[in-house]
């Protein structure tokens, strides 16, 4: 009976959950979804991650290239995200060049690393004018269940920390670059933005890390990124039903709370990788 519900009505089959501040997986309005994380997952790449949200899975790799440096910030390195969102993750997704989300995504990823300087484009740099690094950011959903940015900050900020190149130095005589692969550094990660995915129901109920199920039901979505010092580096809200003054800071102050808890995740995580080794 309640199948058949949730398949003719499921707008009234979630609003009667939510009128009893709760959800039909059983969580909370305000109850993230298990987090687990696991890095160096990818033995080719030069850091990697791989990350579930309930059961959103994101893999992050990340492989480094030496070119030129812009003209116009010779002492800058290069990040490229891209998000990629095949098939296989959900039958939403058609084979093909990029969709609209998988793009908005990408857009989404270059904007955080901008906007909160995760890592600076400085450091990128071997020699002003000459030589500097070109980070690919490859970021794959083998499972889609909602709430991707979420997994994908996660994901890019794990493979960054993970990710280590090898020592590069410019050969006087030769003009060339000399790359020696037993000395490898880790990135220097200046920042951890962390974003947290809120859904708006009825244009009133604000519900968190929502599975793809609520977010077609959504009458808003909305996603804020902050940093360890609480910084707001980032809003995106891509149209929707608009929010209280209240509701808003009430969403900011939970991103708050989620940055420190996937802080820990990620510390966790790194330090006990560093220490197998």
């Amino acid at each position: 009976m309640a199948a058949g519900f949730k398949t003719a009505e499921p707008l009234e089959y979630h609003r009667s959950f939510l009128k009893e501040n709760c959800r039909p997986d059983g969580r909370e309005l305000g109850e993230f979804r298990t987090t687990t994380l696991n890095i160096g997952s990818i033995s080719t790449a030069d850091g990697s991650a791989l990350v579930k949200i309930g059961n959103t899975t994101v893999i992050c790799g990340i492989k480094g290239e030496l070119t030129s440096p812009p003209a116009d910030a010779p002492n800058s390195g290069y990040i490229v995200p891209n998000v990629d969102l095949p098939p296989l993750c959900s039958s939403k997704f058609r084979p093909g060049p990029p969709g609209e989300q998988a793009q908005a995504a990408s857009q989404f990823m270059a904007d955080v690393i901008e906007s909160s300087e995760v890592l600076l484009k400085e450091d990128l740099c071997i020699e002003k004018a000459k030589l500097c690094w070109v980070l690919y950011c490859d970021i794959m959903c083998l499972d889609y269940d909602g709430n991707l940015l979420d997994a994908c900050v996660i994901a890019l900020v794990a493979a960054l920390k993970n990710a280590q190149l090898p020592e590069v130095s410019i050969n006087k005589d030769t003009d060339l670059a000399e790359v020696n692969t037993d000395k490898k550094r880790h990135l220097n990660v200046a920042k951890h933005p962390v974003s947290s995915s809120f859904a708006v129901f009825d244009d009133s109920i604000v519900i968190v890390d929502p599975t793809a199920e609520e977010e077609t039901l959504s009458t808003a979505m909305m996603t804020v990124v902050t940093d360890e010092n609480e910084t707001l580096c980032m809003l995106h809200k891509p149209g929707g039903t608009s929010l209280s003054s209240e509701k808003l800071q009430d969403c900011i102050s939970r991103a708050v709370t989620r940055n420190r808890e996937v802080g820990k995740l990620i510390n966790t995580v790194t330090q006990s990788v560093e220490t197998d080794k």
